[in-house]
């Protein structure tokens, strides 16, 4: 198993799904300047509680600032049992060029 990357207009369809789990891996300030509704920042503070209550079954969407981050991480989560994960080419830069 492993994860997929995927354009902004793949995941569309991922962030209007209530199956769909939105992870930020950039730094809780990035975070707090902008971020996709819905989503959770994740870091190394808070990734266990993460790993430990979350669904292995969700659809996991992993983004960061340009799309290079989120492969690393999205790896880690399919390393960590998650079925079905997807890193967001472009990342947030992406996301909020065309929001």
């Amino acid at each position: 198993m492993s994860y997929k990357c995927i354009s902004l207009d793949e995941a569309r369809a991922l962030l209007d799904n209530p199956d769909t789990v939105i992870v930020d891996i950039r730094d809780s300030q990035s975070y707090e300047d902008g971020n996709i509704p819905e989503s959770i920042n994740i870091s190394n503070n808070n990734i266990d509680q993460f790993l430990e209550k979350t669904d292995r079954d969700v659809n996991l969407l992993v983004y960061c600032y340009v799309g290079n981050s989120s492969k690393g991480a999205s790896e880690y989560f399919v390393q960590n049992g998650f079925k079905t994960v997807f890193s967001l080419d472009g990342g947030y830069e992406e996301y909020h060029r065309n929001k």
